[in-house]
């Protein structure tokens, strides 16, 4: 907790306007050199854990809609356990670290340029061992983060990662102006939510429930990953994250009267129908939906909704997880928990 009595996620969520402003202005101005990398690779490697994995999924499905270049995540097992080399010419891997400093990522960026692929990081940590192994290092412009759930450096990879795109060949001048309007959206977005009377009826609802599944489909799927995962870590509730696609292949018979569902999508977009028939689904199940984003549509299909970010689906995830950074974070207050400092966890996570 601050000396304020606020606590530091809920002051880093607010920090996040300026620092998307930062980095995306930081890196805007890198575009031409991920086009010359672009020109000589074909498809593109992502390589995290955790929250940036999430980020990961972003930049995945980001890449394939809309850059048309095939994408896959990483095993990094393969690299430093199985300790197996594999043809990566013509592959572009963008390892995503928030300290630079997992050693796993390290080495597993290092194992991918040796095994011929061009190789960016995406980072919190200018002069980190990641930064330093990159071709290229598109350093995120969050400042210092302490609390331990991340929130601005996750938004503020996905920054990096629509700025990759960009690069890519996704788009021109009016992508730019997309991304570019996204710190104020997000600054009207804390304020909108804030003031929502549905934020504290959700936080007392989820409070009475041992966990929830999260839902979400294409563009908003990292989202989906990401707050199922922010449930978990500071609240100590039970969250699977899924694919509406993969919720309707059978887990969907979990939701019940004691897991609700919490859909997110973007405002427009093709999967925003398949989301809001899912809520309809989970209610005539007897279970409650709680929409994040995804317009007036979703909201008239959930019992209750917090709003989300007016931007095109491309980039609406920058925006789309903060509401839930939001209901995280009070609802971890409300169980008596300490979101700063998660039982069990560390900033930086070593894994082999």
């Amino acid at each position: 907790m601050t000396t304020t009595g606020r606590t530091r996620m809920r002051t880093e969520i607010g920090e996040q306007p300026e620092a998307l402003r930062r980095t995306i202005d930081g890196l805007l101005p890198r575009m031409p050199e991920i086009a010359a990398l672009a020109r000589e690779t074909r498809q593109v490697l992502f390589i995290a854990r955790g929250s940036s994995d999430n980020a990961a999924v972003y930049g995945r499905y980001l890449v394939e809609s809309h850059a048309g270049r095939l994408a896959t995540l990483a095993a990094p097992s393969i690299a430093t356990t199985y300790r197996r080399k594999l043809d990566l010419s013509g592959v572009l891997a963008v390892a995503i670290s928030q300290s630079g400093k997992t050693e796993e990522i390290v080495e597993t960026l290092d194992w991918a340029a040796d095994c011929g692929a061009r190789t960016v990081a995406i980072t919190n940590g200018p002069g980190s061992p990641l930064a330093e192994a990159a071709e290229a290092a598109l350093i995120t412009d969050a400042g210092e983060e302490l609390a331990v759930p991340a929130t601005k450096t996750y938004t503020t990879q996905l920054a990096a990662l629509s700025v990759l795109g960009l690069g890519l060949g996704l788009g021109a001048e009016a992508e730019v102006d997309d991304l570019r309007r996204v710190p104020d959206e997000v600054g009207r977005l804390i304020t909108l939510t804030e003031a929502s009377a549905e934020l504290p009826a959700i936080v007392e609802e989820l409070a009475e429930v041992p966990g929830a599944v999260v839902s979400g489909r294409g563009i908003a799927f990292g989202t989906a990953l990401e707050l199922a995962l922010k449930i978990k870590e500071a609240c100590y509730l039970h969250a699977m994250g899924l694919s509406y696609a993969d919720l309707l292949h059978g887990p969907i018979a979990v939701v019940d009267e004691e897991t609700p569902a919490l859909l997110v999508a973007a405002e427009s977009g093709p999967t925003l129908h398949g989301t809001i028939a899912l809520a309809h689904r989970v209610r005539a199940a007897g279970a409650r939906a709680y929409g994040v984003g995804g317009g007036p549509g979703l909201a008239e299909a959930c019992a209750r909704a917090l709003p989300g970010p007016a931007l095109p689906e491309w980039v609406a995830p920058l925006g789309l997880i903060v509401p839930g950074q939001l209901l995280v974070e009070r609802l971890a207050r409300r169980l008596g928990a300490d979101p700063d400092v998660p039982r069990g966890l560390n900033k930086v996570t070593q894994t082999d």
